[in-house]
């Protein structure tokens, strides 16, 4: 399609991939069969590959021709990544009327499969719930066990037991940001504080409205503080339990775990300076320490019991000492 022929999509689906070239084919084939399925919606596919080494960009061109391709020279990260198939769709730019631009985004990761009826299901709940913003689904592991794909926004509470895992069932609780099980068997949309952001139905006139992925995250926590800025601009979050979706779950990330762990907490600092009070900042930042030093003396332990060698004992103190650092900084930084 050109330029012209994207103006009045009823979906644009985006899919930011980095080095799971397998996975992302299998998730292009079901977006394709659900797209099938759909006698009359007018939608394009846009993939953004941030600088993969596996082939990823040559196999959308050579499997996919129709997909809208943005092949990086360079890991932008997740939300600026998006964010680039959102302009290119026409959202975004300031001043800008929702005329011509997409009814819904679809913001998909590439280790997710989306099962047979899960978008006819998914838009069909927007359409029913015209203020809803953002609308998940029921994610599923590979294996059909149950996973959570909806979430309060982040406590105190949360951020104790990210630490310090106690009992099962307070961390299956609503203590711990958990919707109960019987709410997703029910099958019925329930109102959430925020979607995981593997799998995310966006309004378009919701994204206008209240503008696009902060790109001050790289990655994670993106997704929270978009919904809460949402929230902020009157825009309902749904969870859609009848449209189901296989999540494998950090396929991308789990290359760089340690990596990871700071990217998580640089972007859940943030997080807490944009939308937090001074009180729950002051407060979150000993609790993390304190957590901190628990996951070092595992490090060591695990280290001196041979779960672990030296090079990566090394990688991990590394990792969690550069976020106690963090943890010093004055919340105005991490905005």
């Amino acid at each position: 399609m050109d330029a012209g022929s994207l103006a009045g999509l009823d979906l644009a689906v985006v899919i930011v991939s980095f080095n799971v070239r397998e996975l992302l084919r299998e998730c292009l084939r079901s977006v394709r069969e659900e797209l099938g399925r759909q006698k009359d919606l007018r939608a394009a596919v846009w993939v953004v590959d941030n600088a993969s080494h596996d082939g990823s960009a040559d196999m959308v061109r050579t499997e996919f021709p129709d997909v809208h391709l943005i092949a990086n020279d360079a890991n932008r990260g997740f939300a600026a990544a998006n964010n680039q198939a959102l302009r290119a769709l026409g959202l975004g730019g300031e001043g800008a009327s929702f005329a011509g631009m997409p009814r819904f985004v679809l913001l998909l990761n590439p280790d997710t499969t989306l099962e047979a009826g899960a978008l006819t299901t998914w838009l069909a709940a927007a359409e029913a719930l015209p203020r809803a913003g953002v609308l998940g689904p029921a994610l599923r592991y590979p294996d059909g066990q149950f996973q959570h794909s909806a979430f309060a926004f982040p406590t105190l509470w949360q951020v104790f037991f990210d630490f310090f895992p106690l009992h099962y069932r307070l961390l299956e609780s609503r203590l711990n940001g958990r919707y109960p099980r019987r709410w997703y068997q029910s099958g019925r949309p329930f109102p959430i504080g925020h979607p995981l952001g593997a799998a995310m139905l966006a309004r378009g006139e919701a994204v206008q409205g209240t503008g696009l992925l902060d790109e001050g995250y790289f990655i994670y926590a993106e997704e929270v503080d978009w919904c809460l800025r949402m929230r902020a601009c009157g825009w309902e979050r749904w969870c859609v339990p009848a449209a189901r979706v296989i999540h494998h779950e950090a396929q991308s990330t789990r290359q760089f775990r340690d990596e990871m762990f700071v990217h998580l907490w640089r972007s859940r600092f943030r997080l807490f300076a944009k939308h937090y009070s001074p009180l729950f900042n002051a407060a979150v930042r000993p609790l993390v320490r304190l957590g901190l030093r628990r996951l070092s003396a595992e490090a060591r332990r695990a280290r001196q019991a041979g779960q672990l060698d030296e090079a990566g004992c090394a990688r991990r103190l590394s990792a969690l000492e550069e976020v106690r650092r963090m943890s010093y900084l004055p919340p105005e930084r991490f905005r």
